[in-house]
């Protein structure tokens, strides 16, 4: 009796354990898909704008408020127009203050390499009376040479005629060599007093330049955006103005789901529809920056025929990930977020049972199937929020 009666409880236990959980479903709430061998394509899509291939920002180079304005935000700007004057009196006296200091600055050299010349100038005034001493010191010594040997002058009278001799030719030697040295000095000085002119110069010009940054201009020719001044508003110097759209060809810009960010590479091909043509597109720029979930994407046109472009017009891009392959398929649904593709559904006649799956590569479309599925069985791919829990479903009509 106490054998039967441990028989009987391990059965009802066992019974109880692995007894199905079941649930009716009314089909009406299902969607049945089958499972087919078909060939399998990995692409994304996503949307995407169109915008010009180049811009140019203008910044503003000195910071003033505006004083005047004199085009519109969306007009077509040719590059040097004028676009906007700033003004800013703090700036503007400081310009004038630099510049005076350097034109007294330039003054001074100047008037310093003129007073080497004059230098130089009387030194060779110098220079002339010391040879005319020298000359007659010269002439005298010559003569009083002859008068000496005739003795019709006094020894001491030679002696002094000797000695003035001398010192006139010594002093004529020291004083060319110093008037050598002078010279050579006075050369580097003047060099370098008129590099330093040289430089000055140009620091004027450029400071004279720069007193024109108020006066804003268009870097290159374009449709001007993001133009948005105000008379008496102030700009911070470095701070965007506006932005040059240059119309030579065109450009799409993307923000994708950080999902795909290992996925896209630059050099991917893809299409667009456009004027019932197939437009082929290829990524020019992939930018790893994650902001909100989505990266961007940027894509430039291969097909030569995009004319009737123009700027935020938005295309639906249908990008290829890998070539065409004969691959077992699921059509894609709502039971991938319960499931995680791990397991499903599997329908025969009226019953639906749990199997586990595994799964590859999607597309918008479908599943990759790997394992757990052949051709031609039918799955349940709606929701599974209701019955999760569940072994095994009857789908009643």
């Amino acid at each position: 009796m106490g054998a039967l009666a441990f028989l009987f409880v391990g059965f009802s236990a066992y019974t109880v354990l692995n007894k199905k959980r079941n649930l009716n479903v009314s089909k009406s709430e299902l969607s049945i898909q089958e499972v087919t061998e078909d060939y399998f394509e990995d692409f994304m899509t996503f949307q995407a704008q169109v915008e010009p291939l180049n811009s140019v920002l203008v910044n503003v180079v000195e910071g003033g408020s505006v004083q005047e304005i004199y085009v519109n935000n969306g007009d077509q700007v040719r590059k040097g127009q004028p676009l906007v004057r700033l003004y800013n009196p703090n700036t503007e006296l400081n310009y004038m203050q630099q510049e005076t200091a350097i034109i007294e600055q330039i003054n001074n050299l100047n008037k310093a390499k003129l007073d080497l010349r004059n230098q130089e100038l009387g030194m060779a005034k110098d220079l002339i009376g010391i040879e005319h001493d020298y000359q007659d010191a010269h002439q005298l010594y010559e003569l009083n040479k002859k008068l000496y040997a005739q003795e019709i002058i006094a020894k001491n009278e030679w002696e002094r005629t000797q000695e003035n001799y001398r010192f006139q030719k010594e002093r004529i030697d020291i004083i060319k060599q110093s008037i050598a040295k002078e010279k050579q000095a006075n050369r580097i000085q003047i060099s370098q007093m008129g590099q330093s002119v040289s430089i000055m110069q140009k620091s004027l010009e450029a400071l004279r330049k720069n007193k024109q940054n108020f006066l804003i201009v268009a870097p290159e020719t374009g449709r001007l955006t993001s133009f948005e001044p105000v008379i008496g508003k102030t700009y911070e110097q470095g701070q965007p103005l506006a932005k040059i759209d240059v119309m030579k060809g065109y450009k799409l810009i993307a923000q994708v789901d950080e999902f795909y960010l290992e996925k896209l590479a630059e050099g991917q091909k893809g299409t667009v529809e456009f004027g019932g043509k197939n437009l082929e597109v290829q990524i020019s720029k992939v930018i790893a920056e994650v902001k909100s979930g989505r990266f961007q994407v940027e894509l430039n046109f291969l097909s030569p025929d995009i004319s009737g472009l123009r700027q935020g017009l938005s295309f639906g891009v249908r990008l290829n990930l890998s070539a065409k392959t004969r691959s077992l398929v699921l059509p894609k649904g709502a039971f991938y977020a319960e499931t995680s593709g791990q397991w499903i559904f599997v329908v025969h006649d009226d019953k639906a049972e749990r199997r586990n799956i595994k799964l590859g590569r999607e597309n918008p479309l479908y599943y990759e199937v790997i394992s757990g599925l052949k051709a031609g069985e039918q799955v349940i791919t709606s929701s599974y929020k209701d019955y999760i829990s569940k072994d095994e479903l009857t789908i009643q009509n």
